[in-house]
């Protein structure tokens, strides 16, 4: 009986040692932490001190080049100034973090666009529109070195009436007409023989073909004459 709780009495007291230790394991670790905690605060500390001295060096140096044009109420009135329009420069962030949005947005619309735009040059200069404008500049270049300023002057003076024959002339039954000449022009036979006698002459201007070329020949003199009589008017 007295041996049993002679073990009893020793378990107790290797529980309460266990516990014991425990706790001062865990005070330790605690201490460490605090230790270590300290040691990064001193070493920050002294990092911020580094710091500070070298920026408020720096500082001295450079407001030492600016001290005759800057004055202490200058930096209160910035100071003010921005405290006054705190909203507005929040504003113009919150405006700034939207078009940030924005250009986030729209960014592959213009990566499509400018893939399109790439595209389309390319079959343009497959199907030789550069050519083209090229040859076209040359043109251009052609006209400028071949006319003078004077030159350009009576085309405006007289662009209107250009207009109006060129407008005239591409009427459906004036093409038609021009178109016909040239058919008769390409066919005519214009061999003349190098005797020709006064008597044949006569005898083709006999016939039905001549008097009604004649007739319109006559006609479009007299209605060409009468139109500049209107015109002198």
């Amino acid at each position: 009986m007295e041996q049993t709780l002679t073990l009893n009495s020793n378990s107790s007291i290797k529980e309460q040692i266990d516990e014991i230790n425990l706790k001062l394991n865990i005070i330790l670790e605690e201490i460490e932490l605090q230790r270590q905690h300290r040691r990064m605060m001193e070493d920050l500390k002294d990092d911020i001190y580094r710091v500070g001295k070298d920026l408020y060096g720096t500082a001295i140096v450079e407001l030492e080049e600016i001290h005759d044009q800057l004055q202490t109420g200058d930096i209160f009135h910035l100071v003010k100034k921005l405290l006054r329009n705190v909203n507005n420069i929040s504003k113009t962030f919150d405006q700034l973090e939207s078009i940030r949005d924005f250009i986030r947005d729209i960014s592959p619309l213009v990566r499509e666009s400018t893939l399109d735009l790439m595209r389309n040059l390319d079959e343009f200069d497959r199907r030789g529109y550069f050519q083209f404008a090229k040859e076209l500049k040359k043109i251009i270049d052609n006209i400028v070195t071949s006319y003078s300023s004077e030159d350009v002057k009576n085309l405006g003076d007289n662009i209107v009436t250009i207009l109006n024959t060129v407008k005239n002339l591409t009427q459906p039954d004036m093409l038609q007409a021009i178109n016909n000449a040239i058919a008769v022009y390409k066919n005519i036979d214009i061999k003349v023989d190098e005797k020709v006698s006064l008597f044949n002459l006569l005898k083709e201007l006999n016939s039905p073909e001549v008097k009604r070329g004649l007739a319109v020949g006559i006609k479009f003199l007299k209605n060409l004459v009468s139109l500049e009589e209107q015109k002198k008017q």
